[in-house]
C-alpha cells in the first residue's frame, strides 16, 4: 500500500472516530434519559472496539470499525443485556453514528 492511500485511509477512520465522539458529546445536553442511556451504552461499545482495533497495532478502515461494533452490539443483544425499546433506541442512534462516515 502506498503511504499517501495509508494516509488517507488513517485520515478516515481518525475523521469517523472524532466525529462519532462529538457526535456522543453533543447528545448530553438535549438527549432524553432513554437516549442518554443508551448513547452512553452505544458509546461503550464503539470506544471497546476501537481499542481493540487499536492495540491490534495494524491498520484498519471505518467499515472494520463499524462490523466491530455492530457485532458486539448484536452478541450483547443476544445475551439479553437490552430491552426491546432500548434495543431500538441504541439502533437508531448507531444508524446516526454511520451515517457520520458517509
Amino acid at each position: 500500500m502506498n503511504s499517501n492511500l495509508h494516509s488517507e485511509m488513517t485520515i478516515n477512520i481518525d475523521a469517523f472516530i472524532d466525529n462519532a465522539a462529538n457526535f456522543f458529546d453533543q447528545l448530553v445536553p438535549v438527549a432524553t434519559d432513554d437516549e442518554l442511556f443508551a448513547s452512553g451504552y452505544l458509546r461503550g461499545h464503539f470506544d471497546l472496539a476501537v481499542g481493540t482495533l487499536q492495540v491490534a497495532a495494524e491498520p484498519f478502515q471505518v467499515d472494520e470499525l463499524i462490523q466491530q461494533v455492530s457485532s458486539s452490539l448484536q452478541h450483547a443483544i443476544g445475551q439479553g443485556e437490552l430491552s426491546e425499546t432500548d434495543q431500538a433506541t441504541v439502533q437508531n442512534i448507531w444508524q446516526q453514528v454511520q451515517q457520520l462516515a458517509a
